[in-house]
């Protein structure tokens, strides 16, 4: 089938967009990098139509095309551009080949173990091995000072229990932006896990900024309902990203990756 505007197939494809350029960015730690296969993976489509058959399954396609397209590039990640990157790129090298990406695969995109195998080329018993490994491998590696910035009570001490199961520890939480800078001044987070909209009608994302403003390594997770408006393509956008309602697998997993790449990449208003 054409991969033309008007068709099913591309109009499927531009759904699933906003999500492929989320895990590509999540997949190599960086939000340039992540976008640049993203696009090379919407131009290895349009050089071959035939990659995504049809509608139903543009979304399994779709992620198979960038999982060879970064495959075929070696799997590289970001160049480190600070000394904490440079570390989780050590830590992420002594992982099991395609573990993190069966993980990511799961947790954050929600496919299925038998899409995953398609996907990596694997089988679906290969694909749920590989995410259990990859948990196990990525938790044990990496201990942290997590600040949770959520205005919502029982959401905000069940991240809080999340994290402190992995064995991170929580700084505090924040109901308001001010609170959140306050809290991080006393005493500095290794990780950062943020909703958008906060008690006081004021900004997560403008929290965070405040924040970065001191503290420029921090990796940063943000919390929302609508995840595709935050991934617009302008610049910066975030690296991680995870939906409300959340699952505890996609915390774990987002946690983990934050903390292996440590990015700080975030919206500006």
């Amino acid at each position: 089938m054409a991969l033309t505007g008007n068709s099913p197939v591309s109009t499927a494809v531009a759904t699933h967009l906003p999500y492929l350029r989320r895990y590509a960015r999540a997949l190599t730690g960086n939000q340039t990098s992540g976008d640049r296969y993203a696009l090379s993976t919407l131009e290895t489509v349009l050089a071959d139509p035939s990659l995504i058959p049809e509608a139903g399954v543009a979304k399994v396609a779709l992620f198979r095309v960038l999982h060879a397209v970064w495959s075929s590039s070696g799997a590289p990640v970001a160049e480190a551009d600070n000394g904490v990157t440079a570390a989780a790129q050590a830590h992420l090298s002594r992982l099991t080949p395609n573990s993190r990406e069966a993980l990511l695969l799961h947790t954050l995109e929600g496919f299925t173990t038998g899409e995953i195998g398609q996907i990596i080329g694997s089988d679906a018993d290969e694909a749920a091995a590989l995410i259990d490994r990859a948990v196990a491998e990525m938790e044990s590696s990496i201990r942290g000072k997590v600040l949770v910035i959520e205005d919502e009570a029982i959401i905000a001490m069940d991240l809080s229990a999340i994290v402190e199961d992995m064995g991170h520890s929580v700084t505090g939480i924040a109901r308001t932006r001010s609170q959140a800078v306050r809290l991080a001044g006393q005493e500095r987070p290794d990780l950062i896990l943020a909703d958008i909209q906060l008690a006081d009608n004021s900004s997560g994302i403008d929290a965070v900024n405040d924040i970065l403003g001191d503290f420029t390594d921090l990796p940063v997770i943000f919390i929302t309902a609508f995840p595709e408006r935050l991934l617009t393509g302008e610049r910066p956008e975030p690296a991680f990203l995870i939906n409300k309602p959340y699952s505890e697998e996609q915390v774990r997993s987002a946690v983990s990756q934050a903390m292996f790449f440590a990015s700080t990449e975030t919206l500006m208003t």
